[in-house]
């Protein structure tokens, strides 16, 4: 029994003295704990260096680099809205005498208007002719004695105008078809010392045409402006 004892106690210490001296220490630890002598090695890992590359103050780090600032969202530019072609609702000219208005409206021909032309009888009073005359006198006798006067100034062609009109004892001294006709009597006339000659315009009674034009556009409006040109004693003007 004290043997058995003594050998025991010699064997406790045995192990002891191994187990201290790190003897026992790789001793059934990879069957016991395999993941961690695994994750506690890894021995590509280890690199050896040298004393004064252990020293030596670590390489300083890098600044980030910025990263680039995004590229500005291109802002939209909203596009002006081509300006609407002008327009004209209605444009009228005229008044025509019946003639005028026939070539008139054969020179509108090429523009092709259809149902944007129309034409519209007016009252009115053509001018038929111009005439040359003294104002009427207040009688008979105060009619012949003016004829008197002007035959003492070397006038001989007057006609006493008798009728019941305007021109009750009037006395015409001329009549013409162009109003230069008329001016051209009245200059000479003046020179022969008649003062108180006047012309006036002479009516026919008639009816006269307008023209008007709807939805022109400004091309077609410049068009019938250059027609109208060749009638420079109408008008052209919007509708009323």
């Amino acid at each position: 029994m004290l043997k058995f004892t003594f050998w025991l106690l010699l064997a406790v210490n045995v192990a002891l003295f191994a187990l201290g001296r790190g003897y026992l220490d790789g001793v059934g630890a990879e069957s016991r704990e395999p993941a961690r002598v695994k994750n506690q090695l890894h021995a590509e890992r280890i690199s050896l260096i040298s004393s004064a590359s252990a020293l030596a103050p670590p390489a300083p780090i890098p600044p980030p680099i910025p990263a680039p600032a995004p590229a500005p969202i291109p802002v939209a530019v909203a596009e002006k809205p081509a300006p609407k072609p002008q327009v004209f609702a209605c444009t009228e000219v005229g008044n025509f005498a019946q003639a005028d208005a026939r070539r008139f409206e054969s020179e509108l021909a090429p523009l092709a208007l259809g149902a944007r032309q129309s034409r519209h009888s007016v009252p009115g009073q053509e001018v038929s002719s111009y005439i040359v005359f003294i104002p009427p006198q207040s009688s008979k006798e105060a009619a012949d004695k003016k004829a008197a006067e002007l035959k003492e100034l070397g006038v001989e062609n007057y006609f006493i105008m008798s009728d019941n009109s305007p021109m009750h004892w009037a006395i015409s001294l001329g009549v013409f078809k162009l109003e230069t006709g008329a001016q051209n009597l009245l200059a000479a006339l003046v020179k022969q010392g008649v003062r108180s000659a006047r012309i006036s315009a002479r009516y026919a009674n008639g009816k006269q045409l307008t023209f008007q034009f709807r939805d022109l556009d400004g091309a077609t409006r410049a068009r019938l402006s250059q027609i109208k040109a060749d009638f420079p004693a109408q008008e052209m003007h919007a509708c009323k």
